[in-house]
């Protein structure tokens, strides 16, 4: 068969197909009423006024099933490095409510190594508003409350701060022990 045969015989390539993939919407990453709301001075300034689009959160509990890790991340805005705030709970249960815990407080500014943190549990508290439970879910809760601190967060490796005044916050908490 000849070179030109061939080439003849070849039919032209179909027309690409259109996508019929469905647009996803997005699920919160804190659930449909997740936020993160406050101000951040010094080493780190930044104002989050977050919505449940715009913050990631996971909560568990702490080593042992003693208190509870609520763990909030997001950019203040576009373009910003993600900021990640770790609240520590020792005193947390599900039943706790309308009461002020001692916490303590770790911020990482992802991208380039800044670690604060409390260096003990004198220095800040969270404000518990609510923890009510996630209809059809098995052990995971919604954590709603505010966090003071009234001193800085000292850098772990460096010899800057971070202050919190108040930052309000509504989360996921997975309480399933381990």
């Amino acid at each position: 068969m000849s070179l030109c045969a061939v080439l003849t015989a070849c039919k032209p390539a179909a027309d690409p197909v259109e996508s019929t993939i469905a647009e996803v919407t997005p699920v919160p990453l804190c659930g449909d009423d997740g936020y993160l709301n406050g101000e951040l001075y010094g080493a780190v300034r930044a104002r989050f006024d977050l919505d449940s689009a715009g913050v990631a959160c996971e909560g568990m509990p702490r080593p042992e099933g003693v208190g509870a890790r609520l763990r909030f991340a997001g950019k203040a805005q576009p373009g910003d490095r993600q900021i990640a705030i770790i609240i520590a709970l020792p005193e947390f249960s599900i039943e706790t409510t309308d009461v002020e815990l001692p916490a303590n407080v770790t911020l990482i500014e992802e991208g380039n190594g800044a670690f604060y943190s409390t260096p003990d549990l004198d220095n800040c508290l969270a404000d518990i508003s609510s923890v009510t439970p996630i209809p059809d879910s098995d052990r995971r809760f919604a954590v709603t409350g505010g966090l003071y601190c009234v001193s800085p967060l000292p850098e772990v490796n460096g010899d800057s701060s971070v202050s919190i005044p108040e930052l309000r916050f509504s989360g996921l908490l997975d309480w399933t022990v381990p």
